[in-house]
């Protein structure tokens, strides 16, 4: 059982405060309203966060919003009233959020409407966040297109998480390889260079290529990293850049195994995206330009407005769509039969499962294909180091 701090008002207009005991904050909720009490505030006892004071240094996260809307959708099902919602939610939620639901509170409370004072922080709810609240409010069905919204980005987070666990592995892999070989560079191989001159001994030419490599670094270690810091200064401008961007993201799609885990995530995004949108009733070519504008890879980005285009001119969609090798036929069939029948929203609501399988799919293949790949990688890198220290001691010792 958890326990949620209330202060509530008797219909007589007495106030107090008190614990309740319950499964959740919704149980919580009806056992007050049973007791005809008007519930002011109400909020889950949790442990106090020593950095809470610090909540300019924080940053809303996607993590964030997917719990916040959850929780709004749950107490506006239960019956609590907009305002009574965020002024809960304010109270129990990261530093950071709270600073912002106190001003939307403050805004609504001023007569705004809750997609209005939303859409004054763009950085925390996107434009897709935006347009699903605003159909919601017009439609009265905000609680439900919440929770569509939470499924929504709790499932963009399940996948952010499995792709940075495939990904987790190479990166602690070459992150200890290129340690150790900085180690080896400045410690190691100056001392074992030293003992081969005092030698004499010649030198074979993997040993020469490390010795040189080794006094480069050790002596400009700082213009390696500044050349280092300054490519990829160079490379994220020019990556920012409209012909960057494209053929950065051209180049994405073209990797194996990656490019088809990009290419698969990017449609389950833009499938579901869509599919919420047209439920929503937000119109088709607003849902395009919306999709259009929140995606992550500019061929996508294009396509997509293209699409928009043609569709305001009267063309189908999936008749605009097969124009483009990005998107596989059988997203072009299934959107012409949604066309044809009316329903693209639930076509794309089931292409998206698709899609997120194929995912998952794709995921399972990068995770099998990186280790083998990384052992190669670690096998070339010690056979070499092998040979550059080792052979020229087998020289020496066969001297004696």
């Amino acid at each position: 059982m958890k326990k949620f701090y209330y202060k509530v008002k008797t219909k007589e207009g007495q106030n107090f405060s008190g614990i309740a005991e319950a499964n959740n904050l919704k149980d919580a909720v009806r056992i007050l309203r049973e007791r005809n009490l008007i519930i002011i505030s109400i909020n889950e006892k949790r442990a106090q966060n020593v950095f809470s004071s610090f909540s300019f240094l924080q940053k809303v996260s996607n993590k964030d919003v997917a719990s916040f809307t959850r929780q709004l959708s749950t107490m506006i099902t239960a019956g609590l009233t907009l305002t009574e919602a965020l002024s809960i939610l304010k109270d129990q939620s990261t530093p950071a959020l709270t600073s912002i639901l106190t001003r939307i509170v403050e805004q609504i409370q001023g007569g705004d409407t809750f997609y209005s004072a939303l859409s004054t922080y763009p950085k925390v709810f996107s434009e897709t966040y935006l347009a699903l609240v605003k159909s919601g409010e017009a439609s009265g069905k905000l609680d439900t297109v919440l929770a569509n919204v939470s499924d929504n980005l709790e499932k963009q987070e399940e996948f952010r998480g499995k792709i940075k666990g495939a990904l987790i592995y190479p990166a602690i892999v070459i992150t200890g390889m290129i340690v150790v070989a900085f180690i080896m560079m400045i410690y190691v191989v100056p001392k074992l260079s030293q003992m081969y001159e005092d030698f004499g001994t010649e030198l074979p030419l993997p040993t020469k290529i490390l010795i040189g490599t080794s006094r480069f670094v050790a002596r400009f270690w700082f213009i390696v990293f500044a050349a280092i810091g300054g490519l990829v200064y160079l490379f994220n401008r020019w990556r920012n850049t409209s012909i960057g961007r494209m053929l950065f993201d051209q180049k994405m799609l073209q990797i194996p195994i990656i490019g088809k885990l990009n290419r698969e995530v990017i449609l389950t995004q833009i499938t579901k995206t869509l599919s919420m949108l047209i439920n929503a009733g937000v119109p088709i070519i607003d849902s395009l330009n919306i999709i259009a504008e929140t995606a992550d890879n500019a061929v996508f980005e294009k396509s997509i407005k293209v699409a928009a285009k043609d569709v305001e001119k009267g063309l189908p969609l999936a008749v605009s769509l097969s124009r483009f090798e990005e998107y596989p036929p059988v997203l072009n069939q299934m959107v012409s039969v949604g066309e044809e029948t009316g329903k693209l929203g639930e076509v794309l609501e089931r292409l998206s499962r698709y899609f997120e399988l194929e995912t998952e799919v794709a995921i399972k293949g990068l995770t099998s294909s990186i280790e083998p790949l990384m052992m190669v990688i670690l096998g070339v890198g010690v056979g070499f180091l092998v040979i550059s220290i080792i052979t020229p001691i087998y020289q020496l010792t066969s001297q004696f």
